[in-house]
């Protein structure tokens, strides 16, 4: 298991400065948002052979998967297709996929479909199976993210997304685990993470409170310990809130980490 931070968290100047402090922190990954991804492209891939810290994910995608209208749908395949490209350009193991934020927005197709989230789910069904075409061509991931519910109706634990990659059954189609997000919704952190774990592939790690792991009261031993049995050998990415001194905190999180790890 290898420790990720997303750039935003980390103070620099420049992809180069923030680099190397990622490096000095003891993060051997990172991860870059994917509405910054196409300005920050071209400084990733001119930095990043110089150090050693490797990309590790895009974290989200357009929105649209769901959309209301065609039109939005496949703005948003397309503009998924260009994340995967990306990605494998810089290295990285794969793009993180949130279908949609919020309520549902196809239209109410009762009484032909009187349950939208059995719409839903057909839909994302058939578009990860066109991007899963692209991301096995590519060698990189697409992961499907359950969020809690409050940030969205659709899928909300790792047991939904994996019913759906399974569904779809594309080698490159994946899960992502978030620990923010497992803390509300997951009634045993190790045994979804054990039920799901041939399908994960990715992981964000944050506290209870959404801080860096250390600062509320989410137990990550036995979950990491769950991870390692089943041979999980990719990123854990912070993606939270950084308290007090990133130049302190951030290095005090990797020991933190490690000791559990």
């Amino acid at each position: 298991m290898k420790l990720a931070i997303q750039e935003n968290l980390v103070l620099g100047k420049n992809v180069l400065e923030k680099l190397s402090k990622i490096e000095k922190y003891g993060y051997e990954g990172v991860e870059v948002f994917y509405n910054v991804l196409p300005q920050m492209f071209d400084e990733l891939k001119k930095a990043l052979p110089s150090s050693k810290v490797k990309f590790s994910t895009v974290c989200g995608t357009p929105s649209g998967l769901l959309g209301p209208d065609r039109k939005t749908r496949e703005n948003a395949l397309e503009g998924i297709r260009s994340l995967l490209k990306m990605c494998l350009d810089l290295g990285g193991v794969g793009v993180i996929c949130v279908p949609i934020f919020g309520g549902p927005q196809i239209p109410d197709l009762y009484p032909w479909q009187p349950d939208v989230k059995h719409l839903e789910k057909n839909v994302v069904v058939e578009e990860f199976k066109i991007l899963g075409k692209d991301a096995d061509n590519l060698g990189v991931y697409l992961l499907l993210e359950p969020l809690n519910r409050y940030e969205t109706h659709f899928v909300n634990r790792l047991e939904q997304a994996v019913k759906i990659v399974e569904e779809v059954g594309v080698e490159h189609v994946q899960i992502m685990a978030d620990f923010f997000h497992m803390s509300i919704e997951e009634q045993d952190l190790s045994s979804s993470i054990e039920a799901a774990s041939k399908h994960i592939f990715h992981v964000h790690l944050a506290d209870s409170n959404r801080l860096l792991p250390g600062h509320g009261h989410t137990e990550f031993k036995k979950p990491f310990q769950t991870l390692k049995k089943a041979g999980y050998k990719y990123y854990m990415a912070l993606e939270c809130g950084v308290p007090g001194d990133p130049d302190v905190t951030l290095p005090q999180c990797v020991k933190y980490l490690k000791s559990l790890m």
